[in-house]
């Protein structure tokens, strides 16, 4: 519910001035904390690994390795989504074309960055490192 919030806050609320120390700093370091006891609980307990796809599977086939995994992504996912809001900020992107990059962020995590990066590109008319 924590990480549903900050992207609400993202997508109504980019300017208000706790938008990122919520969505940059306190849910995601909430959420890292977390993290860190889901794999202190669960890492090297179970089948499966990192060497292959075949053991990422089996490792992920285990529900608290999963709940894991999805809090990886549910911290990442909206830090970055945090990042393409104060970058668009910067850079003069309007918000309306942020909003579609924050959904794909929050759903489709690489896909979102991707279409942030394409819109960044075309508004500053280059393809630079943020």
């Amino acid at each position: 519910m924590a990480a549903a919030a900050g992207w609400l806050f993202l997508a109504v609320l980019p300017r208000w001035r706790y938008t990122q120390i919520i969505c940059a700093v306190a849910i995601p370091l909430t959420i890292a904390v977390l993290y860190l006891g889901l794999i202190l609980k669960y890492f090297g307990r179970g089948p499966g690994g990192f060497g292959s796809l075949a053991e990422v599977g089996l490792l992920l086939s285990q529900p608290g390795p999963l709940l894991a995994g999805w809090v990886h992504y549910l911290a990442f996912d909206l830090f970055i989504g945090s990042w393409e809001v104060r970058d668009s900020q910067k850079q003069g992107v309007s918000h309306w074309l942020v909003i579609p990059c924050l959904i794909a962020t929050f759903m489709l995590g690489p896909i979102g960055l991707l279409a942030y990066f394409i819109i960044r590109s075309v508004k500053l008319r280059a393809v630079s490192a943020p």
